[in-house]
C-alpha cells in the first residue's frame, strides 16, 4: 500500500499495468479500409488503414503512424495513435461509429517541462486549469459531408452519480466516482498506485445506449486517459498517455482495458 506521497510516473504505471493486463486484442477489421473524416469545423482528412500503419491525408499535408484499433460494440471502433506535428506530439483517439457514419476525435497534448513545474496554487490564482494537459474533443461524419446533427455523440450526465469498479489486471484495481459533468474522483484500491486518490477534470460523451466515452486529465502527474465504457458488457477499453520519466523527455502511451462493475449510484434530492 502506497502512502499519499508515492506518486509515480506514467512509465512506472505502464509497467504496473502490463503483467497479465486484460487488454483487448487488436481488431483487424479496419485493415484495407479508406475512411474520409468530415469534421464539423471544416477539416476533411482521409485515413487509410494498413495492417500496422495508419496514413492520413489532408489538403496541406499528411503523415502516418502505428495505431491500435479495438471494438467493444459491433462496428464501433476505438482507434488510437500518436502523431508528431510541428515538433509537437499529439495524442489522437478516434471513436469511429460506422453504423451512424459518425465519429468523435479526442486530441490531446501534454504540458511542457516548464509547465509541469508550475504550482497548482499559482495556476489557480492565474485563473488557469489546474491540469496542464490540454484536450480538444471534435465531432464529424464518415464518408459524407458534414451537416448539423450528423453525429449523435453528445455530452451526457448519465454517468454522474455512478460509482464504478475497474479491474485492469489481477493486480490493478481502481474505483471511479463520477461527481458532476466536470469532475470525477479516482482511487487505486490495489496496485502500483495503491492508496492514492485524487479528483480530476473529465469529460463524458454518450456514444450509444449504455456506451460512453470518458476522458480525464490529471493534474499531479500530467496524464491523459481515454476510455470507452460499456455498461452492458461490463467492460472498458482505452489508453493512458503521459511522460514516462520525471524529466518529460519521453512519453508512454499504453492500452488499458478492464472488467468493470457498478457499485452504486447516488441520487441527490431535488
Amino acid at each position: 500500500m502506497s502512502s499519499t506521497s508515492d506518486w509515480i510516473t506514467v512509465g512506472a504505471l505502464a509497467d504496473g499495468f502490463a503483467p497479465e493486463g486484460f487488454v483487448l486484442p487488436a481488431n483487424a477489421a479496419l485493415q484495407g479500409r479508406h475512411l474520409t473524416l468530415h469534421f464539423a469545423n471544416g477539416w476533411r482528412i482521409e485515413h487509410r488503414f494498413t495492417a500496422e500503419r495508419l496514413e492520413w491525408h489532408l489538403e496541406n499535408g499528411g503523415g502516418e503512424a502505428s495505431y491500435r484499433a479495438t471494438t467493444l460494440r459491433p462496428e464501433v471502433f476505438l482507434v488510437d495513435f500518436i502523431k508528431r506535428e510541428n515538433d509537437q506530439d499529439w495524442s489522437v483517439t478516434l471513436v469511429l461509429d460506422l453504423p451512424n457514419q459518425a465519429f468523435t476525435a479526442v486530441l490531446g497534448r501534454l504540458p511542457t517541462l516548464a509547465a509541469t513545474r508550475e504550482g497548482l496554487y499559482a495556476r489557480a490564482l492565474a485563473g488557469q486549469s489546474l491540469t496542464g494537459v490540454e484536450v480538444e474533443i471534435l465531432h464529424g461524419s464518415l464518408d459524407r459531408p458534414w451537416q448539423d446533427g450528423a453525429c449523435p455523440h453528445a455530452p451526457t450526465r448519465e454517468l454522474v452519480g455512478l460509482r464504478n469498479l475497474y479491474r485492469y489486471s489481477p493486480t490493478e484495481v481502481y474505483e471511479h466516482l463520477y461527481l458532476n459533468e466536470n469532475f470525477y474522483t479516482w482511487q487505486c484500491l490495489q496496485g502500483v498506485e495503491g492508496g492514492l486518490t485524487d479528483t480530476d477534470r473529465c469529460h463524458y460523451y454518450r456514444i450509444a445506449e449504455r456506451l460512453y466515452l470518458f476522458v480525464w486529465r490529471e493534474k499531479i502527474v500530467p496524464t491523459l486517459g481515454v476510455l470507452l465504457i460499456d455498461l452492458d458488457q461490463h467492460r472498458s477499453d482505452g489508453k493512458i498517455w503521459g511522460y514516462s520519466d520525471a524529466d518529460c523527455q519521453a512519453w508512454s502511451n499504453f492500452p488499458v482495458a478492464s472488467h468493470c462493475q457498478v457499485l452504486n449510484r447516488t441520487e441527490y434530492p431535488a
